[in-house]
């Protein structure tokens, strides 16, 4: 009898690549599960081995949606009707004016457990009851398949011919092309765009006024899709991610040779660098530049080591701290120590800023049933309401903290699905004025 020694776990053979795998934790942003057969052009992989596609994102010029997302049936798609653009001239909204909807408080969501908006149908056995839009409430001529049918096109490089003509039969500025991935784990879903990415990038289109000739931070930017239509009227946009390496114990194959583990965070930073030069047509008629730039929320200071992919200049930690006016933050809050660092960077940053500035949050409503509850909640919503509500009542006696919700009736410039669980929130930061003291109590 022949005894054969144990392979070691570490040892085992990988999957190979065409091998189709399917994993828990795998997340998969709706922007391409609701536009399953669509084609999708795969122009390489990067460098956690992961597919990376190519996709176009057509503006709606001249065109006006019926964007009432907070009304019944609002998860419905939008129908665009022929109108000039909206938001060129139009102002933003000033502090404690405008931007304001009657039933939101803050108050109330911090109180409360999430039940005030979650009107979930259930069944008789009290489960979700996931009511499906009927095909009669659709368009009758849809312009593609029907939504239910899942079969996307994967193209290959000698296929991107026919992505290539599609966008020369309109103008180049009709498009944005961003590079993204599909399907990732959970720490690398900044890969992917999601809905409050384009829907934050509506808000700025509509809000052109408010972004004119700005310094603008984005963080925790993705592939940089709000950043790069922010510049294509802004100054200077600063498009920030982590450029951290991914954990050792969640990537088991690294363990028996650390020196392969892949840095993730650079491969993000890479990826919205090569986004921004695929659209700098878009940026370069405004004179609007986008830099790219490593921003960890974990760490007080910037990194400064030229050594280091994507760090600070001291010329640009001069002009972020001396003209920034706006921060913006899009579908950043689905983990609550994540919610936690970013409010606590938003927090530190403002206190740096020399001009007060005003940060706009994106953030969809997910609803998920947990075992903790037995009942369908969103706990990541909940606790980046109670962060607002927090962050209001600070008082540290530099900076004011105003919030507000936007009105999500601005209309729809990019195609996507714009769904009610979509929601913006304006942060104004201004400092506390000190009262004068009067004469009788002067000494």
């Amino acid at each position: 009898m022949t005894n054969v020694e144990p392979r070691s776990w570490w040892q085992a053979p990988l999957p190979a690549m065409e091998e189709v795998t399917f994993r828990s934790d795998t997340v998969l942003s709706d922007i391409h599960l609701c536009t399953p057969s669509q084609r999708h052009l795969m122009v390489r992989l990067n460098g956690m081995g992961q597919p990376v596609f190519l996709s176009q994102f057509k503006f709606l010029w001249n065109q006006d949606s019926q964007t009432d997302s907070g009304a019944e049936g609002g998860d419905r798609g939008d129908v665009p009707t022929e109108e000039t653009p909206a938001g060129m001239g139009s102002s933003g909204s000033p502090p404690g004016s405008g931007g304001s909807s009657e039933g939101f408080s803050l108050q109330a969501s911090a109180d409360s457990t999430g039940q005030e908006w979650v009107g979930a149908p259930l069944d008789e056995d009290g489960d979700l009851d996931v009511v499906r839009r009927p095909r009669a409430a659709s368009d009758p001529k849809p312009a593609g398949p029907p939504r239910d049918k899942v079969h996307p096109m994967i193209l290959m490089q000698e296929e991107g011919d026919i992505l290539g003509d599609e966008a020369q039969e309109g103008s180049t500025c009709d498009v944005i092309k961003i590079e993204h991935t599909m399907a990732t784990p959970l720490e690398d879903v900044g890969k992917q765009v999601w809905r409050g990415a384009l829907f934050l990038a509506d808000y700025i289109l509509f809000q052109w006024d408010l972004f004119q000739g700005c310094t603008v931070l984005e963080l925790g930017a993705g592939t940089g899709l709000a950043s790069i239509v922010a510049a294509t009227v802004a100054q200077t946009v600063y498009c920030t991610g982590v450029n951290a390496g991914r954990k050792v114990s969640s990537c088991w194959r690294f363990v028996a040779c650390p020196s392969l583990i892949p840095d993730v965070g650079a491969d993000l930073l890479a990826m919205c660098q090569r986004n921004v030069a695929l659209n700098s047509h878009l940026t370069a008629s405004g004179g609007g530049v986008v830099k790219v730039r490593e921003l960890d929320w974990l760490k007080d200071d910037l990194c400064t080591d030229p050594d280091v992919l994507f760090s600070w200049s001291e010329e640009d930690i001069s002009d972020l701290y001396n003209h920034t006016t706006i921060l913006l933050a899009a579908e950043v809050f689905y983990d609550d120590d994540l919610t936690d660092a970013l409010f606590k960077t938003l927090c530190r940053l403002a206190h740096k800023l020399k001009n007060a500035c005003t940060a706009i949050l994106s953030v969809e409503r997910r609803l998920n049933f947990t075992l903790s509850h037995l009942d369908v909640t969103c706990e990541a919503y909940d606790h980046f309401r109670s962060s607002l509500y927090q962050l209001e009542r600070l008082e540290d006696g530099q900076l004011r903290f105003a919030v507000e919700p936007v009105e999500a009736s601005f209309p729809q410039r990019l195609a996507y699905e714009r769904i009610q669980q979509l929601e913006l929130w304006k942060i104004f930061v201004e400092p506390v004025t000190s009262p004068i003291a009067s004469a009788s109590t002067a000494p």
